[in-house]
């Protein structure tokens, strides 16, 4: 058997979940990914809002939103690295249009030129990133 080909298969509640090598690190890599940003967004709100927007001060909304943004990361974070079950299989499930909606919201922040190009581009290319890990953690794990 090829290493690349290795699975892991996983009986929950009389259905089996099968998450091959790349499945299990991009799943693991993106719950990375969220418990950073979530914990950046809920206790350093203020660097994510300048590496968006440096040259303006922070305003209070901007603040109180990457809060929240991040108390929901962390979560969300957190479920990819449970153990098998239906909290990882239905974070797995939710993880492609969570992403998908933070890259169309980045794009069109950026298109609209309501950031700057650079920090556009920047959202733009992390969360595609993020959204192709959810894809391939989703595939590869679930089907």
């Amino acid at each position: 058997m090829d290493e690349r080909d290795v699975r892991s298969r996983h009986h929950i509640r009389g259905q089996s979940m099968t998450e091959d090598s790349l499945g299990r690190i991009a799943r693991i890599v993106l719950g990375i990914i969220r418990i950073a940003n979530g914990a950046l967004g809920l206790f350093a709100p203020r660097v994510l809002l300048a590496r968006i927007d440096p040259q303006s001060p922070p305003s209070p909304g901007g603040v109180y939103a990457f809060r929240l943004f991040g108390v929901r990361t962390l979560l969300i974070g957190r479920d990819l690295l449970r153990p098998p079950g239906d909290a990882l299989n239905r974070s797995i499930a939710e993880a492609p249009l969570i992403h998908a909606s933070d890259t169309v919201t980045a794009t069109l922040l950026t298109v609209g030129r309501h950031v700057p190009p650079r920090s556009g581009l920047m959202l733009v290319g992390i969360s595609a990133f993020n959204t192709v890990l959810a894809v391939v953690a989703r595939r590869r794990t679930l089907g």
